[in-house]
């Protein structure tokens, strides 16, 4: 049976992760409140960040970077994209 949760993004509730997908309290708090749907917009949001701002992930600056950017998105009323970004067509 699927886990549950009142998904902070989606706003209803929604199939919850199957495990905590970052570590710490941040990790623990997305797997308590984000739904695997919403996980995957930020995956994807994520993307967009790491490609329009050139990030290499493992550096530990991008690293802070993008857990700052995680979680505005989750948890501090969204993270945004960089002024000049246009989305595909």
């Amino acid at each position: 049976m699927a886990r549950t949760v009142h998904c902070v993004i989606l706003g209803k509730d929604a199939e919850g992760l199957d495990w905590a997908p970052y570590p710490g309290d941040l990790g623990q708090r997305i797997y308590d409140n984000v739904s695997k749907e919403a996980w995957q917009r930020w995956l994807s949001h994520q993307t967009m960040l790491i490609n329009e701002y050139r990030l290499t992930p493992i550096e530990p600056d991008a690293r802070k970077f993008l857990e700052a950017e995680m979680e505005k998105f989750f948890f501090g009323g969204g993270s945004a994209a960089p002024e000049e970004y246009v989305p595909p067509e």
